[in-house]
């Protein structure tokens, strides 16, 4: 058999593919082109954000004010109010919802097959309930460990990491499993939401309707200072979460067969946990809550190209990052010039988008 083989490629002929080969080859073919065709959704997206919004602005004024800042010798610079209003607010805005979006995503698409749980994501595990108390209490009581514009942001990064810590000092517990990790986090969700209700219900008019605001998730923090915050921590979390996508693939078989392949699931569940944590509380102590992202966006991910995490986690950060900004952009123009905040949008447009793909899935799983 193996002189047989060797002739047929002396002779400069291809043997063919097996058919297990064809097919792997078939579906990373198709999981790229899907990443593709999200990337070119969002470039897409931005082309039309600078020209829309509650003002009103010509498509040429828009690009002439990006053309001027990119090229300030050779195109004229347009009024100022335009300038400031592409330049300062679109632009960032929707940068800001793309990197928020994908940060969201890829933390849920990494805590759900760390624990195990397709309903994890920062918004189940008391993430948001912690930078959201946080938030309430600066607004109401007006005590916080930050100053100036770094009030409600400082302290809602500190209340929402003090979460994480919580539920990562009990899974050292060897009781403790993914499950009761899960519940955990649930747990103190419920505490830090019921602490917050009662300081709303101490709470002066103003300032509850602040805390309202907060809850609902806004973009309106999408400033150029804030992207200078986020994407640093973007580009030390997800390259590590990415490049730990092989060993989530193992642990997704169990624990006693991915310790069988060589993985500490112990340790990579726990340092997994705390570099996707980090990076939701370091995005969301910008945004309010937004808890639809992060649970949905990984489930659509798998639904369309599979469960293996070197696709899903980019995808996912793509898809999120695509979700969010798309509903940004309804937000502020469905009604204008009424803002409305993106965390209502994102619901409306991707809970029925999530059902449809839901009811065309094959087995019962993906």
């Amino acid at each position: 058999m193996e002189l047989n083989k060797i002739s047929y490629l002396n002779n400069g002929l291809k043997i063919p593919d097996l058919p297990q080969v064809v097919e792997y080859k078939k579906e990373t073919k198709r999981k790229v082109t899907f990443l593709i065709v999200v990337l070119v959704a969002i470039i897409l997206l931005g082309t039309v954000v600078v020209t829309i919004g509650p003002l009103e602005i010509s498509v040429k004024e828009a690009y002439q004010a990006i053309g001027n800042k990119m090229f300030p010798r050779l195109i004229e610079a347009p009024e100022d109010l335009v300038a400031n209003a592409v330049w300062l607010v679109r632009i960032p805005r929707f940068l800001a919802g793309v990197l928020i979006g994908c940060c969201l995503a890829i933390s849920g698409a990494v805590m759900q097959p760390v624990l195990r749980n397709p309903m994890a994501s920062p918004f189940t595990l008391g993430v948001s309930s912690g930078a959201g108390f946080g938030a309430t209490l600066t607004i109401i009581v007006g005590w916080s460990i930050g100053k100036g514009t770094w009030l409600v942001v400082g302290n809602a990064f500190i209340f929402s990491m003090a979460t994480s810590i919580v539920i990562l000092m009990q899974s050292k517990q060897k009781s403790m499993t993914p499950t009761t990790m899960i519940l955990t986090g649930v747990a103190i969700s419920y505490f830090f939401s019921a602490a917050t209700s009662l300081l709303q219900y101490f709470g002066e008019a103003m300032a509850t309707q602040g805390v309202v605001f907060w809850l609902m998730g806004s973009l309106a923090k999408g400033t150029w200072d804030t992207l200078k915050f986020i994407f640093p921590v973007f580009l030390v979390c997800v390259p590590y979460l990415t490049y730990k996508a092989r060993d989530l693939n193992l642990i997704g078989t169990g624990d006693d067969t991915a310790t069988a392949l060589g993985v500490n699931v112990k340790r990579t569940r726990i340092s997994l946990m705390i570099i996707a944590s980090f990076l939701t509380s370091a995005v969301i102590c910008f945004t309010g809550t937004i808890g639809f992202v992060g649970l949905v966006a990984p489930h659509i991910t798998r639904i369309i190209i599979g469960s293996d995490n070197r696709f899903v986690i980019p995808a996912s950060g793509l898809l999120g990052g695509f979700m969010l900004a798309f509903s940004d952009t309804i937000a502020m123009n469905i009604i204008s010039p009424v803002i409305l905040p993106v965390g209502i949008m994102t619901s409306f447009i991707g809970v029925p988008i999530f059902v449809y793909l839901i009811r065309r899935m094959k087995g019962g799983g993906y």
